[in-house]
């Protein structure tokens, strides 16, 4: 199968000079499989010129699978012009939101609300199908099979990992690594440290050996100090997670919207540099960029 980056932005578009190595679009993934069999992980706005691409090759079967519905996950979706054109089919994949109590479509269907966008979801022509999916419960694409997995982030999000004649790609979406929220002197600090390892341990044994893997690394260390909680990783905390999980190739995501090409160069050229992480592949995420597996 063939993935390619079509964004690898976080929180916001950042389209200009200083992000034109690495890429502006919010968060998106597109997946062939050997078959020919088309898979998008996330609607941000780089789903808008792969649309655009593939309005060459009517009719379209697509299946999206969101990792969550935070707006950077899906504003491209809109845009998206398949959704406009009959005998096209598009299946959207994801979590029910049980704090609201909505499923997928009435999720999707709030941004095309005409205080919001002139087209409404019902005015789409293609045939649409939502799937309200399940932890751990695999849901077949032509040869691939993808199984989803609930991680740490402030919605419910899922990891997707893929496989297709066997080989394997996954994908986190959002992702804090779990960690313990009670200081070392509260009686409760055993019971959920145990907890967290039994989470962490649970990704580390469902991504193990898998061939390429795509991780969200917003912050760096001194960064994440004053962010703890909001649902992302750091750089490290992420090459730990692929070391000990012997993950064979490893790319960093979720580029924070202040992040400049510059800062992101510098970066990547500090963590190939580390010992702690000689001998694992890896790299900055840079939109465009395609791996054959």
């Amino acid at each position: 199968m063939k993935i390619t980056f079509r964004g690898v932005r976080g929180s916001i578009p950042v389209p200009g000079p200083n992000t034109v190595k690495y890429g502006g679009n919010t968060t998106c993934v597109h997946i062939v499989t050997d078959e020919g069999d088309e898979i998008i992980i996330d609607g941000g706005t780089g789903i808008r010129e792969l649309g655009l691409e593939q309005m060459g090759r009517l009719p379209l079967s697509v299946s999206v699978f969101l990792t969550h519905t935070h707006w950077d996950h899906i504003q491209g979706l809109p845009f998206y012009v398949p959704l406009f054109i009959p005998n096209n089919t598009i299946k959207f994949y994801g979590a029910f939101d049980p704090v609201y109590m909505q499923d997928l479509q009435t999720v999707l269907s709030q941004q095309m609300q005409y205080c919001y966008f002139p087209v409404r979801e019902s005015e789409l022509k293609a045939n649409i199908e939502y799937h309200n999916i399940k932890e751990l419960q695999p849901i077949q694409v032509g040869s691939a099979t993808i199984i989803p997995i609930l991680l740490n982030h402030p919605v419910m999000n899922y990891g997707y990992k893929i496989t297709s004649h066997g080989k394997s790609f996954f994908f986190t979406g959002d992702y804090e690594p779990a960690i313990n929220i009670y200081s070392e002197d509260d009686e409760d600090f055993e019971m959920y440290e145990s907890m967290v390892a039994e989470k962490n341990q649970a990704l580390k044994q469902f991504i193990t050996g898998c061939d390429l893997a795509l991780f969200d690394s917003q912050y760096t260390l001194e960064e994440y100090q004053t962010k703890m909680g909001w649902g992302h990783g750091t750089y490290q905390s992420c090459l730990n997670v692929a070391k000990e999980a012997s993950v064979q190739q490893l790319f960093l995501t979720h580029h924070d919207p202040t992040r400049t090409d510059d800062a992101l160069d510098k970066i990547g050229e500090a963590l190939l540099a580390d010992p702690a992480y000689q001998g694992l592949k890896f790299a900055i995420a840079k939109e465009g960029v395609s791996i054959q597996l």
